[in-house]
This record gives C-alpha cells, sequence and structure tokens, in this order.
C-alpha cells in the first residue's frame, strides 16, 4: 500500500485522542513517513497497525474514522487525477486504470450491468476489514465532494463479515443498504449520475497526472514480483502448462527462490494462481459469446466438472447459474 495512507490513519488516531506516533512506531512504521508514491507499505503491517487502532480506541468502526481522513493528495497523482476526472465515471475508469499507484493488495475493476454501475475491489491478498471501510467509505466521500453532498451509492458490499454490534454506522455514512460476506468488497453506483459532468474537470490537468501516475506505476513494476508471476500466469494458463516450475523457469530464477519472494509478500504461487483464475473466469462467464468448453481451456482447466466446481467455489453459482442469474444469454 502507499506509504501516505498511515497519514491518515495517524490523523484518526489524533482525532480519537490516541498519540499516533507511538502506535505507529510500535508497529514499525517509523514517524515522519513522507508522501512519496515509491514509499510503500507491507498489507500485513497496516493489518497490525489497525489492530492495534481499534484495541486502543475500542472502536470496532475505526476503518470508517479513517475514511474521513484520507485526503485525495494522499493517493499522490492518482488523487489529482481523480480530482480532474470530467464524470465520476472517469473518476471510476481512471481508478481501475491506475490503482496499482495505490495498492498492489487488490485490482479494481468496473462492471456495467443496465443501469448499474459496480465498483469492485478484487483483493489479491486477504487485507484487514478496516482497510476495506476506510477504501470504500473514502470513495464515496470523494465523490460526494465532487459532485454533489447527496450523492449516495445504490448498495456496499463488504468481503468480512458484520461487526457484532451491527451495520448501522455502515449505513449512516453510505446512506444505503450495506452487505457483508460478500466475494469482493463493491460499490454499486447509478450509472446515469456518473455520466454527469464535475465542476473540477480539467482535461489538462487530467491528463498530466495519468502520465505521471503511468511513469509511477512503471518503476513499481519493475520490482514487482506478484506483477510478474500475474503476468506469467495470464500467458501460460491457455497452454496447460501453468506450474510453479514453469513460471520460475521463464522468470530466471529457482522455483525456490520464486516461492521465497511472493512470500515477502504474503502470498503464494497457488494463491495467485487461484486469485487470476477467478478474476477471468468472471470477465470470462460475462461474455456471452464464450462457451463453457472453451472457457474452461482457457483457464487451463482439464474439464468442464474441475473448472465449474471451482467458479461455485469462488461465486457460490456455476458459470451457467451465474449467467442466467446475470441475464447473460
Amino acid at each position: 500500500m502507499i506509504g501516505s495512507y498511515a497519514l491518515a490513519i495517524a490523523k484518526a488516531l489524533d482525532y480519537s485522542g490516541v498519540d499516533s506516533g507511538r502506535i505507529l512506531q510500535s508497529v514499525g512504521i517509523p514517524p515522519g513517513i513522507s508522501n512519496d508514491p515509491m514509499n510503500r507499505l507491507p498489507v500485513d503491517t497496516l493489518t497490525l497497525l489497525y489492530r492495534a487502532c481499534v484495541d486502543v480506541t475500542h472502536n470496532p468502526y475505526f476503518g470508517l474514522t479513517v475514511a474521513r481522513f484520507i485526503h485525495i493528495s494522499n493517493l499522490h497523482t492518482l488523487g489529482h487525477a481523480l480530482a480532474a476526472s470530467a464524470n465520476l465515471m472517469e473518476f471510476c475508469l481512471r481508478l481501475q486504470r491506475y490503482f496499482r499507484l495505490v495498492s498492489q493488495s487488490s485490482n479494481v475493476e468496473i462492471v456495467e450491468s443496465g443501469q448499474e454501475v459496480a465498483v469492485y475491489m478484487r483483493l489479491l491478498v486477504k487485507v484487514s476489514a478496516e482497510t476495506e471501510d476506510a477504501f470504500l467509505g473514502f470513495l464515496v466521500l470523494a465523490m460526494r465532494q465532487l459532485y454533489k453532498p447527496t450523492f449516495n451509492p445504490l448498495r456496499v458490499d463488504f468481503c468480512h463479515p458484520a461487526p457484532r454490534d451491527g451495520v448501522a454506522p455502515y449505513e449512516a455514512l453510505f446512506r444505503s443498504p450495506v452487505r457483508c460476506g460478500q466475494p469482493s468488497p463493491a460499490l454499486v453506483l447509478p450509472k446515469e449520475i456518473l455520466k454527469l459532468p464535475l465542476l473540477g474537470a480539467c482535461a489538462e490537468l487530467a491528463q498530466l497526472h495519468d502520465n505521471l501516475a503511468t511513469g509511477y506505476i512503471a518503476r513499481l513494476n519493475k520490482e514487482d514480483v506478484v506483477t510478474a508471476v500475474r503476468e506469467k500466469i495470464i500467458e501460460y494458463l491457455p497452454n496447460g502448462d501453468c506450474t510453479r516450475d514453469n513460471v520460475a523457469a521463464a522468470m530466471f530464477i529457482s522455483p525456490t527462490t520464486l516461492q521465497n519472494k511472493l512470500a515477502r509478500r504474503d502470498t503464494s504461487f497457488h494463491d495467485l494462481l487461484d486469485a487470476v483464475r477467478k478474476e477471468l473466469a468472471v470477465s470470462y462467464v460475462r461474455q456471452s459469446s464464450l462457451p463453457i468448453t472453451e472457457i474452461t481451456f482457457l483457464l487451463g482447466f482439464g474439464d468442464t466438472t474441475n473448472f465449474t466446481r471451482a467458479f461455485k467455489r469462488w461465486v457460490g453459482l456455476s458459470p451457467t447459474e451465474f449467467r442466467n442469474k446475470n441475464g447473460i444469454s
């Protein structure tokens, strides 16, 4: 995650009457962390930080508090590009395109269906409940600031289970129905509003910051083993030879070295393979022109039975049931 995220958490701690410096140092985050986008924090460090924050504030909804202290500048050049977007649809698509600048723990996926647009966080590794809360809360608050204070999502989904005391604080912030225990965190938004112009729109500034974001992401990718492995998995899946040994060989490292590098990123080859397959499977199944048999082999499964079993584990429905439910024929 981008290091400046910790600045927002620190402000939320100070607002709660807690010495933020002491808490950050207790989990190994040095004082005076900068807003440099190349300054990154491991997901497990942020999970430890949030655990400490919840313990010291006795607030199981602390992530929602953090959402109010994330400034758009904490997302560095991506934040400025979002603020200059022509409309909220462009805001969402820009977020999808450049989200890696903010976090390498998930991807953002935009899915349009009828009069709704869903903004999904496709988690690549497990993140804390507070990270889900803070990010989705920030997005809605930023949209209200850029568009209108009365803007509300149609629905908000969280991957984590509902807190013991219920979802009332979520409903108060989002002013919409909230569901927990879903496959992916998501905002479901009204399409017609997303296409209305924003007062702060500036195409020139947006393009300038897009270019800067692209440069930063290129620098990040040079040292990003997760991205490299994901790219090789996508390349090798249709050939049916997507194994850890083959991917390691393609990266000119041993399987053990690959395993150790991924472990330092809190993931594994098996986890990435499963995540990429799930991501591609949902995308392919939404394309009515692709038969289930073809999708099976595109994802490297030996037969449709194994693919159907995996798809049902991922989304709770078989591919055919998913298509029927979503009106895909």
